[in-house]
């Protein structure tokens, strides 16, 4: 019994060291052997070698595309300085000033009142099917603002204050996030699009909502409008514009080298960044105006009704045209 099983373990180890000894130096795309001879191992080490591979240069990985076998990265220094530099800078100055500009508006303004008081009579603004657009679009676009904003901004502003343990957490699992409210907020997208383009297209109340500031720049002036005035369709086709250009590189990012290499990559990163950021700007103004701006104006996405005061002064084609199609309304 005892010379059968030395028997097998005698066979096991002729085997296993035949195995090992087809083990060897992974073969790189250059080699004519599996081991390199002095001549090329001092190619590899050589100056021009080194050189080539800081220009890019692909090695060999088995079973992977070519661009993953590039060692070193040139324009990913390029990519890190103005991502972290002017992206980085004028991003942040722009949300302190246009958040300042939003604040002196306010004092300077006030808020925006229903001159004649609320009448107590409300109509339908929104349906049910509205609010849901609107609030799948609204919801996960502050969610991926703040995660997006911590991702850019928090190394220096947060990780200061709550430490590199902490900080690398929340930013962890505020990346998990950012990817899927980033589906919610392509599906947002998508339901208000098909809701709301048509009464979105230009009409002829356009231009004198544009000649009378909106009504936003002087007390007792409402230019007549109908569903949507013309501040509320360029926010609206923003939203759809560079929010299809904020998804499409966001899924680049996602799924990467789905569209090119790593320098592909890099440029989508900073467009996804820089174009986010010009959203959030665009977004601002509408938080402010929806909020403390203007009187009445938050209930339209809440209970879906405004009162009809609110809706006569700033979209009085639009109620006309509702009262002529028998609107629903609540007392």
């Amino acid at each position: 019994m005892s010379r059968t099983i030395l028997a097998v373990l005698l066979l096991v180890l002729g085997l296993g060291m035949a195995g090992f000894g087809k083990i060897g130096p992974v073969r790189a795309a250059s080699y004519d052997g599996d081991i390199p001879t002095a001549a090329q191992s001092d190619r590899i080490t050589s100056p021009d070698s080194w050189r080539a591979i800081r220009q890019g240069e692909a090695g060999y990985i088995g079973g992977q595309p070519v661009a993953r076998g590039v060692l070193i990265q040139s324009e990913g220094e390029i990519w890190r300085n103005f991502r972290n530099g002017k992206l980085a800078i004028y991003a942040g100055w722009l949300l302190v000033g246009v958040s300042a500009a939003i604040a002196a508006f306010y004092f300077i303004r006030g808020k925006i009142m229903m001159e004649g008081g609320p009448s107590g009579t409300f109509i339908l603004r929104f349906t049910k099917m509205e609010r849901i657009g609107h609030w799948l679009t609204a919801g996960s676009f502050l969610v991926l603002a703040v995660t997006g904003l911590n991702i850019l901004f928090g190394r220096w502003i947060i990780e200061p204050w709550l430490g590199k343990t902490l900080f690398s957490w929340i930013t962890w699992a505020g990346k998990w996030l950012h990817n899927i409210a980033g589906f919610v907020f392509i599906a947002g997208l998508v339901m208000i699009f098909f809701l709301w383009a048509r009464d979105n297209l230009w009409d002829r109340y356009d231009w004198g909502w544009i000649k009378g500031g909106g009504g936003l720049l002087k007390k007792g002036v409402h230019p007549p409008a109908a569903k949507f005035n013309f501040g509320q369709k360029t926010q609206f086709w923003m939203v759809i514009l560079v929010g299809a250009l904020v998804s499409s590189t966001g899924l680049n990012l996602l799924f990467p080298f789905t569209m090119g290499d790593i320098h592909v990559m890099q440029v989508m990163q900073l467009i996804h960044a820089a174009l986010a950021v010009v959203m959030v700007l665009f977004i601002l103004g509408h938080i402010y105006i929806g909020t403390v701006g203007m009187e009445g104006a938050s209930t339209a996405v809440t209970t879906g009704y405004v009162d009809r005061e609110w809706a006569r002064t700033h979209h009085a084609v639009w109620v006309e045209e509702a009262e002529k199609s028998a609107p629903k309304a609540a007392e």
